[in-house]
């Protein structure tokens, strides 16, 4: 067990840190003036660096203990995540569960609004990475095919359980996020291609199959979608597809396609935003970043993003233990697929789902678990250790 001395802080992933919470603040700040009157109470510039200095002491927290500790509390946090999600599905407490948009999502406390399910994709990453290490460590000399099937049940076993609860509140945003992350520890858990490839060929004909459904029996698969649970995603995917034409579910796409393009090579300046978009301060924050500072402006923030990733992935290529690897590799997953998506549902690359831009957009829950996330990097690698003759 690695002890607290000499640790080795990764300044350069601090530093990256330090701008995009640079960026969320400023975004946040020109943002406010032009957000509805329901929000002339709320100053987010403010509330976002008490959340960020929060979240800070949540690192300093994270960095007291070796990483391994929280492996052998894995069960304990998938526990606690699960608990949560319940209380919100059958409405316990009632005082304290909030429903937004018709999501009940969230809990009510004290005037903030708590967020389980974004701190479940933690949760759940130390799991799954606890139960590919435990089921790596004990694997025979020879992997059998039935071994690597037992290792597939057990990483998409404890993936259903929230995924289900989420499916139901309804959550799509997050609901996608676990299923990125579980993809990506699939993909990296030793499981044979074959098994993998065979997955993806299932999938891909079941997608087929359900596109074939569409295009000849378009009534009937649209009543279908529309009078389930799932009515609330066909939506989304027609104000996708065609924004101009279904304008409840496309109105927001279009405002920001209308913002983005607006803002052209340099931007319009700072305070310079003319387009109006609903709830602009959390998922749909990168249209003002476009807006005011244009193409290069936000291929500013990509490239911070993209250099953020760049530091996970060679800390998880680095680690000395599996643990910390795959834990990596799922932290990864998440914030890939939150900035692609967040990003791509911005220009009409991809549907909206609702996902906040990591570190930048304005919420609460999210920020404290990216910065936990942050936290569990560096703990990573201030215990890694490199050697000379290390192969």
């Amino acid at each position: 067990m690695n002890n607290n001395q000499g640790l080795k802080i990764d300044f350069t992933l601090i530093m990256i840190l330090v701008a995009i919470a640079a960026v969320s603040c400023f975004t946040l700040y020109t943002i406010q003036p032009t957000l509805p009157s329901k929000y002339d109470y709320t100053n987010f510039f403010t509330k976002q660096l008490q959340w960020y200095a929060l979240g800070t002491i949540v690192i300093g927290v994270v960095m007291l203990f070796d990483y391994d500790r929280f492996r052998q509390l894995a069960w304990v946090f998938y526990g606690i995540g699960i608990m949560m999600l319940l209380m919100l599905e059958f409405n316990v407490p009632s005082s304290l569960v909030h429903e937004n948009n018709g999501a009940r999502s969230w809990f009510k406390i004290a005037g903030n609004t708590i967020q389980p399910g974004e701190f479940m994709k933690v949760f759940l990453i130390i799991l799954q990475s606890h139960l590919i290490v435990r089921h790596n460590e004990k694997r025979p000399n020879e992997r059998s095919l039935k071994y690597d099937l037992w290792l597939l049940v057990k990483i998409v076993g404890v993936a259903l359980p929230p995924m289900a609860l989420i499916a139901k509140q309804p959550d799509l945003g997050t609901f996608l996020v676990l299923a990125a992350i579980t993809a990506a520890l699939i993909l990296v858990s030793g499981i044979r291609w074959r098994i993998l490839l065979s997955i993806i060929g299932i999938i891909s004909m079941v997608a087929l199959v359900l596109v074939g459904l569409f295009q000849f029996f378009p009534v009937a698969m649209e009543k279908l979608l529309v009078e389930s649970d799932f009515g609330h995603v066909t939506g989304r995917f027609y104000g996708w597809l065609q924004p101009e034409e279904y304008e409840d579910y496309g109105y927001q796409l279009v405002r920001a396609m209308m913002a983005i393009g607006s803002g052209q090579l340099m931007g319009k300046g700072i305070n310079e935003m003319q387009v109006y978009i609903p709830e602009r301060h959390t998922d749909m924050i990168f249209t003002a970043i476009a807006e005011q500072f244009g193409f290069i402006g936000s291929s500013i923030v990509v490239t911070l993003f993209f250099l953020l990733i760049y530091r996970m992935i060679t800390t998880a290529l680095e680690s000395n233990e599996p643990f910390g690897s795959y834990l990596t590799v799922g932290l990864i997953g998440m914030f890939t697929f939150q900035i692609f998506q967040n990003i791509g549902m911005s220009i009409q690359l991809l549907p909206i789902t609702g996902l906040p831009l990591p570190f930048i957009s304005y919420g609460g829950s999210s920020l404290i678990t990216y910065m936990l996330a942050i936290g569990l990097v560096l703990n990573i690698r201030s215990r890694t250790r490199t050697y000379m003759f290390d192969s």
